[in-house]
């Protein structure tokens, strides 16, 4: 009121200590839009008077901070200390509620912090009126900030002389403007306070660096190593020029790769990563040399994750960085992934084999070992696939199997790194040179069925079938399922041709009675013919031959399945042969029903093979067996269906005997 009183006479003098004054208390009473207009005219007034002008620039930076204008708060501080040091600090002390002090000054080291930093935060009412006013936010872009920040800061002090952070604001701000010896000496006031405070010790490390010091800053460097803060200097590094962060990265390196030169313990090798973190935050948080040695030393600490992280941030920025991809996987070896260590690896071969090769090398043998595996069982399915649906357009996938096999032969000396090169050879039509691998892999002999069957799709293209259906049958004996996979390299044609001079080398070999030799060759008859019920049956004799019931038995199962297009007579030779196979195997019960079923299709066929084997009375004592059985078990339907059928083979005494049990026990119902 005694303002107002004193503002609406008409002789107006101290107008501006008045409306200052006023402002001030419409601060207080919390009418901040009274008091930002009476601020306002102070501070537009014709004739400005430094002292009210002074007051109004802390009373409105007091306004903006409720207003969430932030940097704006700190320009008009910055503005008052310019103005007049000795009477903004009165005008802080004097006006500025204790309750609100706190929030100022933080405020105020916060924005000194980002103006340093370059990240202003034009936030609030500002930043919409900042978007028209293009001029000036390039001239707030561009402006050197250190003078004033340094003005704040010691504003900062003055109001409270034990603050650390006011303190380091003022360094920061002195280095900023060239004064390297006083941010210097300000930094050391600090030390003996907080002697382990990681942001001072930093900055002086820095700085003595930027001296030449290098021993002195490194001591520095080690105590903050020490203390293990090395997030520290993350901010730091947003302050100091590029060429004093450059410096900081060289000499940080240098000192890593010392350490990690003369001593490998556990303490080293972490004394070694915060140096390189060091390095990695001086360069701004990507220095690709830095990150592959920081995360091969993560790797030998065993903190494997960590070490992904650094080399994915390699990866980030370069996909096809060699050592990072080959270091990754490395560390999915160690984890175990399978998946992702075969597909870093591959890549990183992609790109130069030349340098991921000796790398591999270098691993222990039970690594490299299993490298192989994994690199070989993945292209092995990758060439599986690939013959199988006989897509061989896909030149990429052909390229990067071409890459794993070359890789393979020279990490690994195996007889299967050297056939899986010959195999992709293959794939690609390269057969001159395929002929040639075999012959430097495995000399002349081919001792190795896996080796000569290659050599037999070789000689196939050459049309030297006889000679190729030798090799094929002896694999055949060993490994069927790797003599389909090498069918799928010979064509149609070739396959029905080689079914048929298989078919006629077994028939020869089975008159000697060479069972085994026989078997390789129906094996391969029945494979290139994809089933073919003749072959089949062969192969299932030769089998019975060797007493091996149980597969002769399987291929009688697929006979029997493509029975559409048999003759009668043909189906049931296959279900008496089947019912032989199981009577062989003890299976009575599954026998008696295929003969039933050979005699439901046609009786005297049936008897006629059944008395070529195995015989009349052997067959019906074992239809008595299983009848007998049924009738014990009360089945009776069953136990007269098999009577009955055992019956039409042979009048047999005991059949008739059941039969009429049967009519006896079952007499109160209906079996037939």
């Amino acid at each position: 009121d005694i303002c107002d009183h004193l503002l609406a006479e008409e002789q107006k003098t101290y107008c501006n200590t008045l409306l200052a004054l006023r402002a001030f208390c419409s601060l207080h009473v919390h009418d901040h839009q009274q008091a930002l207009q009476d601020f306002q005219k102070v501070i537009e007034h014709d004739s400005p008077h430094p002292n009210s002008c002074i007051k109004a620039l802390c009373g409105r930076g007091l306004i903006r901070i409720s207003g969430g204008s932030h940097y704006l708060t700190a320009l008009d501080y910055i503005t008052a200390c310019q103005l007049k040091m000795e009477e903004t600090i009165f005008t802080i002390k004097s006006y500025v509620p204790w309750n609100q002090r706190g929030l100022l000054l933080k405020v105020l080291q916060e924005e000194g912090q980002k103006m340093l930093q370059k990240k202003r935060y034009l936030g609030g009412s500002f930043s919409l009126w900042a978007e028209k006013e293009t001029g000036l936010c390039r001239f707030l872009t561009e402006r050197e900030d250190a003078p004033g920040v340094y003005q704040l800061a010691s504003l900062l002090l003055e109001l409270d002389a034990s603050d650390e952070a006011s303190r380091i604001l003022c360094a920061d701000a002195l280095y900023q403007m060239g004064c390297v010896e006083e941010a210097h000496k300000l930094l050391l006031l600090a030390l003996p306070r907080n002697p382990q405070r990681s942001p001072i010790l930093a900055r002086l490390a820095l700085l003595q660096l930027k001296k030449g010091f290098m021993y002195d800053g490194n001591q520095l460097l080690k105590k903050v190593i020490k203390i293990g803060d090395t997030s520290c200097l993350l901010p730091i590094m947003d302050i100091f020029k590029d060429e004093d962060r450059k410096l900081m990265q060289t000499h940080c390196h240098f000192r890593a790769l010392t350490i990690l030169k003369d001593k490998q313990e556990d303490a080293d090798i972490k004394e070694a990563i915060a140096y390189l973190s060091f390095a990695i935050i001086a360069s701004g948080g990507y220095a690709e040399d830095c990150l592959l040695i920081r995360a091969r030393c993560y790797g030998r600490l065993g903190q494997k994750k960590t070490a992904i992280f650094d080399f994915n941030a390699i990866l980030k920025e370069d996909p096809r960085n060699v050592q990072a991809l080959s270091g990754r996987g490395f560390i999915y070896l160690a984890l175990k992934q399978q998946k992702e260590a075969v597909q870093d690896l591959v890549s990183a071969l992609k790109v130069e084999a030349g340098v991921v090769i000796p790398a591999i090398l270098s691993l222990k043998h039970e690594a490299r070992g299993l490298i192989t595996q994994w690199l070989l069982q993945h292209g092995r399915t990758a060439l599986t696939e690939l013959v199988a649906t006989k897509d061989l357009s896909k030149e990429e996938t052909l390229g990067d199997l071409l890459v794993i096999a070359k890789a393979l032969i020279k990490i690994c000396k195996d007889t299967q790194c050297h056939i899986f090169y010959t195999d992709v050879l293959i794939v690609n039509g390269r057969y001159e040179e395929a002929l040639e691998h075999l012959h430097e892999a495995f000399g002349h002999s081919f001792a190795d069925d896996f080796a000569s069957a290659r050599l037999a799709v070789l000689q196939l293209k050459k049309r030297n079938v006889p000679v190729a259906a030798h090799s094929f049958s002896i694999l055949a004996k060993k490994d069927e399922k790797e003599l389909g996979f090498l069918l799928n390299f010979v064509d149609a044609k070739q396959q029905q041709h080689l079914a048929q001079v298989a078919a006629q080398e077994g028939n020869v070999l089975i008159k000697e009675y060479c069972y085994e030799k026989a078997l390789g060759y129906y094996t391969l008859a029945v494979l290139t013919s994809k089933d073919n019920p003749k072959y089949l049956r062969k192969r299932a004799a030769c089998l019975t031959h060797l007493k091996k019931y149980g597969k002769a038995l399987k291929d009688m199962e697929k006979v029997i399945q493509k029975h559409g297009h048999s003759s009668l007579k043909t189906q049931v030779e296959d279900h008496c042969s089947k019912g032989q196979l199981l009577l062989s195997m003890a299976e009575e019960e599954a026998a008696v029903k295929e003969y039933i079923e050979a005699l439901q299709l046609d009786e005297s066929m049936a008897l006629c093979s059944i008395m070529n084997g195995p015989g009349i009375e052997i067959l019906t004592k074992t239809f008595h067996k299983i009848a007998q059985y049924n009738f014990e078990m009360q089945h009776y339907e069953e136990a007269w269906k098999i009577t009955d059928y055992g019956l039409k083979i042979d009048k047999n005494t005991e059949l008739k005997k059941l039969r009429t049990r049967l009519k006896r026990e079952a007499s109160s119902c209906s079996i037939h």
